[in-house]
C-alpha cells in the first residue's frame, strides 16, 4: 500500500525535527484517520497534533504497534489530557508544555471525539473534568489492528458503510450555512455567508433580470471558492482573455441578444471600478468580440458614497437597496457600451 504524505516537513518545524520513523508513523496515523472519515485539510501543525494525540490514546509508539492498538473497552486503556502530553513528549518527540493540557481536549481530540473515534471514560462528567480519560472506540481500534493489511481501505469502507463520517457531517453543516443563489438559466449555486456574497446574490438575482437582457452568467467567484462557477466555453466563444482569478471581476455575464458582456465588481469594502481598474479591464478585453459594460455594484447608498470619487467615467453603478435605478457615469447616454 503506497503511503501518502500528509505533512510537508518544510512547512512544519516540529514535524521536520522528528526522526523519519516518527514522521512516517504520524503520516500513517493521518491515513488511518482519513479512512475513518476525518478531514485532513488543516494546517500541518494542527494535523500533527491531532495525529499524535490519536496515537497516544491508542498506545501506538511505532508502526509495528498498530496491530496492538488499545481501546477503551476491551483494553480498558485511556489517558487523561495531562497524560497525553506526557506520552507524546516521551515517545513521539514533542515538547508540549504541561500547562497546555486543555488544548488536548479542546483542539487535538475535539474532532475525534465528535466523530466517535475516541470515547470519553466518563462522558457525563463536567466538561473540564481533569479526571476524565480518552480512549479509542473498539470498532475503530479493531480496524487499526488490521492496518496496513491487503485491501485495508476496502475493509474499512465495508465496516463503516452505515456510519456517517465526521467529514460528511461537517460538509452538510457548511452547506446548510451557505446562501443559495439561482442563476438566470435555473442552475443553483451555494455561496458562503458574508456581505460580499450577499451582494453577489443580489446582482445575479435582481440586477441581471432587470438590466441583463437575458444575460447568462459566465463566471462568478465565491470568497471561499474563486471559481465557484466558470463557463470557459462561453468565454472562449467571445474571445475573452485568459482566465486568472486575480484579474477577474466578481461576476461576468453575457447577453447574446445585445452582444454585451457585463464585467461587474461587487464592492463591500474595496474593489470599485476606478480609472486604473478600468484601464486594466479594457486591456484584458481588447480582443473580446462583445461590447463591454462595466458595472460597480454596492449594497447601499452609504457604501456607495465612500467610493463615489473613485468611480471611473464610462461605467455604471447599481445599488442593491435601490434596485430599479442605475447611476450612469457619463451624461451622453444611458446603459450601453461606449
Amino acid at each position: 500500500m503506497k503511503e501518502k504524505q500528509y505533512i510537508d516537513p518544510v512547512k512544519c518545524k516540529t514535524f521536520s525535527s522528528k526522526p523519519k520513523s516518527k514522521q512516517r508513523l504520524i503520516n500513517q496515523a493521518l491515513e488511518i484517520l482519513e479512512a475513518f472519515g476525518v478531514p485532513t485539510e488543516g494546517t500541518p501543525r494542527r494535523l500533527e497534533r491531532m495525529a499524535i494525540a490519536f496515537l497516544a490514546v491508542s498506545d501506538v509508539k511505532s508502526t509495528a504497534e498498530f496491530k496492538k492498538a488499545k481501546d477503551l473497552v476491551s483494553s480498558k486503556y485511556s489517558l487523561k489530557t495531562r497524560e497525553v502530553i506526557e506520552y507524546v513528549n516521551t515517545y513521539l518527540g514533542e515538547n508540549i508544555s504541561s500547562g497546555s493540557y486543555d488544548d488536548i481536549r479542546r483542539k487535538d481530540l475535539k474532532i475525534l471525539v465528535a466523530a466517535g473515534i475516541v470515547l470519553q471514560s466518563s462522558p457525563d462528567s463536567a466538561t473540564n473534568d481533569s479526571t476524565r480519560g480518552y480512549g479509542v472506540n473498539p470498532i475503530y481500534a479493531e480496524l487499526m489492528r488490521q492496518y496496513p493489511s491487503k485491501n485495508w481501505h476496502s475493509k474499512v469502507s465495508e465496516a463503516l458503510k452505515d456510519v456517517d463520517s465526521i467529514a460528511e457531517k461537517l460538509k452538510r453543516k457548511r452547506d446548510l450555512s451557505k446562501i443559495p443563489v439561482q442563476l438566470p438559466k435555473g442552475e443553483q449555486l451555494l455561496f458562503s455567508k458574508g456581505l460580499h456574497n450577499d451582494l453577489q446574490k443580489a446582482i445575479i438575482e435582481i440586477f441581471l433580470p432587470r438590466y441583463g437582457y437575458g444575460a447568462t452568467v459566465l463566471y462568478v467567484g465565491d470568497t471561499a471558492d474563486k471559481y465557484l462557477h466558470l463557463d470557459k466555453e462561453g468565454l472562449n466563444e467571445i474571445n475573452f482573455f485568459e482566465i486568472k482569478h486575480d484579474e477577474l471581476p466578481d461576476i461576468i455575464a453575457y447577453s447574446k441578444s445585445k452582444n454585451w458582456l457585463y464585467l461587474i465588481e461587487a464592492v463591500h469594502s474595496s474593489g470599485s471600478i476606478d480609472e486604473l481598474r478600468l484601464m486594466q479591464l479594457q486591456k484584458l478585453t481588447e480582443h473580446c468580440t462583445a461590447d463591454i459594460i462595466y458595472v460597480t455594484a454596492f449594497l447601499d447608498k452609504p457604501t456607495f458614497r465612500k467610493f463615489i470619487a473613485d468611480i471611473a467615467w464610462e461605467t455604471e453603478v447599481w445599488i442593491a437597496d435601490n434596485p430599479d435605478h442605475l447611476i450612469h457615469f457619463n451624461g451622453e447616454k444611458f446603459l450601453g457600451p461606449y
